[in-house]
């Protein structure tokens, strides 16, 4: 499982699985976060499955779908900070390649 840390607590990966989701508890990460909306590729799970697996692990868990190619709206931005106030980190993020959770994040902790 590949991750890039952006912060001590926030880290943004591409695309995870159900299985990825025990080690991503290992890892010390308190709540998983999805930036990719559903149906983006085939056979891609859902963020209602992902967040399922995630609970039943005991992590948190929160989606704030970003369609790529045109960049968060500023509800996102509002909805992801609240989630970095509210929820515990460390956050685990992911999207299709990483980078739509990194930008949403980048904008969301700007002065």
């Amino acid at each position: 499982m590949n991750y890039r840390s952006l912060s001590p607590d926030f880290v943004v990966a591409p695309q995870i699985a159900v299985s990825d989701i025990p080690a991503i508890k290992a890892a010390g990460f308190k709540t998983i976060l999805c930036t990719r909306p559903d149906g983006e590729d085939p056979g891609q799970p859902t963020a209602e499955t992902i967040g399922e697996a995630a609970q039943k692990e005991g992590l948190s868990f929160m989606s704030i779908p970003v369609v790529g190619g045109q960049g968060p709206s500023s509800d996102a931005v509002i909805i992801m900070q609240e989630t970095l106030n509210t929820l515990p980190g460390p956050i685990f993020a992911y999207c299709r390649s990483g980078n739509r959770a990194g930008q949403l994040w980048a904008l969301a902790t700007q002065g």
